[in-house]
């Protein structure tokens, strides 16, 4: 293919996926919107510096006509219509299978935040997507097999490709990166968009990481190019997009609108949506200032009023809304700690269903009948709740930006509970692993995020902690480091390479005065 060069590493059956067919595709996705991809990027930094400047974020007045006309998103796509459980994963080979038969009625299959991207888990990801569809894929591990159920009974596809901020370097086009989005999208299109549809499904997407109409208006975009190029139906397309930015929450009517032939709804995506608010308004001082993680719940003000909009604007127009994810893992040896977990899940659930949700998160198999449950006992035999369309709710910008109503606490243990977390797990992603359990949670990429970037804005703003009266500075941090691991390292499989590595890129992303946009572009750059 001229221009198309692989870098990558050589993987068992990668000819399967990178085919000349594909990859003139994908390619030609590429030259049509790369540019435009990188505009938007600019604009991101633009809008940026206006809020370090003193700016604020609210409802577009350019887009009013938007939010005042009446319009619909298309109706649910066949296998979309009843959402009221989704499991998230990455695309290995065990997961592929255990997801599609964990009894969830979508698979959020997962090439962003839950996956590392390497050049081995980038193609083997497509390639257990398609052996699924063919229903070709199995897995053993010692005595024990995993295989398909009937195709009546697995979850429907969705997948998330990698956001517009990402760049793919072991595929280049004319020597420069391929946008990460067009290769996951377009190599899961090209592939199994056919396949989809034979199983009176179709190829189903969560779009991550946006900011703007704008970039859901290139996702549009190339979703009208790729369906023609391919000769499939306009609007055979579906997508999702995650609400997990801060300044996407002001835009979430006009997201749905660019979309709205393709449209599937909107997801509320928690942590992802509290670094964006630390990562925007990080130099805005106590304004903004977020307790520890653990302490922020989802009763916040600020939460409760982007999570109510976000359903009476998706019901609006007709379009799905999910909520976020219950991340616990069950024990096997604590029954304690299950019972303790599993009520905070049903309660969350609870809410999310009486909020009127149409279906929610589970990072765990074990949680899908409680989930199921919940939604069940609210929808009955309804597959959903589009007709509840929270008149109710009125909320304004102020109740979005109100984050310094939130209660809680900075603690000592909160900042080791951050440092902790955010080694192991990068520790795990740059080992390839990108959907890691730590203290019975199952944590990804934005769990890193949020950690390492509290603790930025913690030093920054002198905070004292509420325990023991320490203002937190770099060099407690460190400090603290150096303990933590002290720890880990008497752990049984600890590795001293992946965490020195996990050491580094942590103290670079949490203790530099620049602030990193997004802690994975540091990370891959260091990814053989």
């Amino acid at each position: 293919m001229d221009g198309v060069e692989i870098t990558g590493p050589s993987q068992d059956r990668s000819e399967e996926i990178l085919t000349p067919e594909a990859l003139a595709f994908v390619a030609a996705l590429q030259r049509e919107f790369g540019a435009r991809r990188l505009e938007l990027l600019e604009a991101r930094r633009e809008r940026q510096a206006e809020l370090s400047a003193g700016g604020t974020l609210d409802f577009l007045p350019e887009t009013k006509h938007v939010r005042e006309s009446e319009w619909r998103v298309a109706p649910p796509a066949p296998g979309l219509e009843d959402r009221r459980v989704e499991i998230t994963g990455p695309v290995d080979r065990k997961m592929t299978i255990n997801a599609l038969n964990s009894g969830a009625k979508v698979w959020l299959a997962d090439f962003e935040d839950a996956n590392a991207p390497t050049w081995e888990n980038t193609i083997s990801g497509q390639l257990n997507l398609r052996d699924a569809l063919d229903r070709t894929i199995d897995f053993s591990a010692g005595e024990k097999h995993y295989a398909l159920k009937p195709d009546e009974e697995l979850a429907t596809i969705v997948v998330r490709p990698r956001g517009w901020h990402l760049e793919e370097k072991h595929l280049t086009l004319d020597g420069a990166p391929f946008s990460a989005s067009l290769v996951d999208f377009g190599l899961y299109f090209f592939h199994s968009a056919r396949r989809q549809i034979a199983k009176g499904r179709g190829p189903y997407f969560y779009l991550p990481k946006m900011e703007s109409h704008l970039e859901a208006r290139l996702w549009n975009d190339v979703f009208v190019r790729a369906q023609d190029l391919l000769g499939i139906p306009q609007g055979t397309i579906r997508a999702t997009v995650l609400i997990e930015t801060y300044p996407a929450a002001f835009e979430m009517e006009e997201i749905l609108y660019e979309l709205r032939e393709h449209s599937a709804g909107l997801n509320a995506g928690r942590w992802d949506y509290l670094f964006s608010v630390i990562k925007k308004f990080r130099t805005r001082g106590r304004e903004f200032l977020l307790p520890e993680r653990n302490a922020v719940t989802m009763t916040a003000p600020f939460m409760r009023a982007y999570t109510e909009l976000l359903v009476r604007t998706c019901h609006r127009r007709g379009a799905h809304a999910i909520g976020g994810m219950a991340a616990f893992i069950p024990s096997r040896r604590d029954p304690e700690v299950n019972k303790v977990a599993l009520e905070k899940v049903t309660a969350d659930k609870t809410r999310e269903s009486g909020d009127g949700f149409d279906g929610s998160w589970v990072a765990h198999p074990d949680l899908v009948p409680i989930c199921r449950d919940v939604f069940d006992g609210v929808l009955g035999d309804r597959p959903n709740q589009l007709d509840r369309l929270r008149e109710d709710v009125s909320v304004s910008a102020a109740d979005l930006l109100s984050v310094s109503e939130t209660p809680g606490d900075i603690t000592e243990a909160g900042l080791r509970n951050n440092v902790d977390v955010a080694l192991r797990y990068l520790a795990a992603w740059m080992g390839g692993l990108g959907a890691v359990a730590i203290h019975n949670l199952m944590e990804d990429a934005a769990t890193a995020e949020i950690s390492r970037s509290q603790i930025w804005q913690w030093i920054h703003n002198d905070i004292e902690l509420a325990d023991t009266g320490t203002v937190v500075t770099k060099e407690l941090v460190e400090r603290i480091i150096d303990e933590e691991l002290s720890k880990i390292k008497a752990e049984p499989g600890y590795d001293e390479a992946l965490y020195a590595q996990a050491t580094a890129l942590f103290k670079e992303v949490a203790l530099d005065d620049d602030f990193a946009e997004f802690l994975t572009l540091p990370a891959y750059a260091r990814m053989p």
